[in-house]
């Protein structure tokens, strides 16, 4: 048997992945009927999911904090019939409430959805900072070697445009990080009444420490991509005890120190081409302000 290893470039990181997802998992989790009271956390990757998880279980649930991995109370749409997860199943608390990273295009239909868009240069290094130590042997790459994988895709542009045009429906709340980072108070509070919950200050103060960097970084193992790890070493066969914390410190503007200008100048030009086109905003510090 081979013995267990991370990617050392980019070749080597797709393969790894792509043993990581298959359509006919992706498949199932697409067929869940939705109630209208569910609620769909999905932003794009890297861009504050694993936060408001902990938001929305903690709102509901008054603190619950009796589990492994937070993706097994809020469960993975895309992945979770791979990892033995009944999506149509009953859950801790109501409202039922799943993670998603998924364009509104792709979307089960019927329910609520939370969507938090967040600047992509930092999307891109935070991203890299993921895989590396994970999927990605540290050192290996530098994030602007990386970087084509991101603008590759392009899909990071297609997943904030297709919720940008329902950002006025009723069944969708669209934050932005920068906003949440600035105002955890005013966020609870929308959060709390956008999926039914009443809250009371003894609730709000509950999830200002739940939903804090201290407390989760406390707690960082709940938040570290438990039943993904241990399936990345079962069938990518990633080193066990892969660093795969979501609880970073998240800093706006963190991509600065890292980004080259090269990679920085392309990720405008593709703003340009697929928002400033359809919006007029010229950058994302201009759609933010239209929030």
């Amino acid at each position: 048997m081979t013995a267990p290893s991370r990617a050392k470039n980019l070749v080597e990181l797709g393969a790894k992945l792509g043993l990581m997802f298959n359509k006919e998992t992706r498949l199932k989790g697409l067929a869940l009927k939705l109630r209208p009271t569910d609620v769909v956390i999905s932003p794009f990757g890297k861009s504050g999911t694993t936060w408001v998880q902990q938001i929305v279980h903690t709102l509901r649930t008054r603190g619950d904090m009796d589990f492994d991995d937070i993706s097994r109370v809020v469960p993975w749409i895309e992945t979770s019939a791979g990892l033995g997860i009944d999506l149509e199943a009953e859950q801790k608390a109501n409202p039922r409430a799943f993670k998603s990273h998924l364009a509104w295009d792709e979307m089960p239909q019927g329910g609520k959805y939370i969507i938090v868009i967040r600047e992509p240069k930092d999307v891109l290094y935070s991203t890299f900072k993921f895989m590396e130590g994970w999927f990605l042997e540290p050192g290996a790459i530098s994030v602007n070697e990386f970087a084509p994988v991101f603008l590759g895709q392009r899909a990071y542009w297609h997943h904030i445009m297709s919720w940008w045009k329902r950002r006025e429906d009723d069944d969708v709340l669209l934050l932005a990080f920068e906003q949440m980072k600035g105002d955890l108070t005013g966020t609870i509070r929308l959060i709390a009444r956008f999926v039914g919950v009443e809250l009371d200050d003894e609730l709000l103060a509950i999830t200002q420490e739940h939903a804090s960097f201290a407390f989760m970084q406390k707690h960082q193992d709940r938040f570290d991509d438990l039943m993904m790890r241990e399936l990345s070493e079962r069938v990518a066969n990633v080193p066990p005890g892969s660093d795969a914390t979501k609880v970073r410190a998240g800093q706006v503007g963190e991509h600065v120190q890292h980004i080259s200008a090269e990679v920085v100048s392309a990720l405008d030009e593709i703003w340009q081409e697929e928002v400033t086109k359809v919006t007029g905003f010229t950058n994302y510090d201009a759609l933010v302000s239209a929030l």
